[in-house]
């Protein structure tokens, strides 16, 4: 059997539908369906809200960027505040490279005494 399965909201309304004549039974399932589209309707409003924010973010990140190219650490210390995280701007930076607004370029980084060179990432205005 290939169904595909109900919603709450669905299995609420054919609940409903088919115990039409039990009023009682009618209102808890309006009432539960309201719940659900409430609960809906708040996720919308929770996910713009943090879309919102990740744009201020994304904004923050791209007014720092300049010709000359910056590691993810040294644009994550420019920025204030607690919940930045170098996670957080290097997903905004890939988003603006993807967008064609900042390039990306392998940096060289020489070592201490003894140590090995490492190469990170760089990132500057397109």
């Amino acid at each position: 059997m290939n169904m595909e399965k109900m919603t709450k909201k669905e299995m609420y309304a054919v609940i409903k539908d088919a115990l039409a004549d039990r009023a009682d039974i009618v209102a808890f399932c309006d009432h539960e369906i309201e719940l659900i589209e409430k609960k809906a309707a708040k996720a919308k409003e929770t996910a713009a809200k943090k879309r919102a924010e990740g744009d201020e973010l994304t904004d923050v990140v791209f007014s720092l960027l300049g010709a000359e190219p910056q590691t993810i650490a040294d644009i994550t210390a420019q920025i204030e505040g607690e919940d930045v995280t170098t996670s957080k701007v290097s997903y905004r930076l890939t988003s603006l490279v993807k967008a064609g607004k900042a390039q990306k370029v392998d940096l060289k980084i020489e070592a201490a005494e003894g140590g090995k060179a490492r190469t990170v990432k760089g990132y500057f205005l397109a």
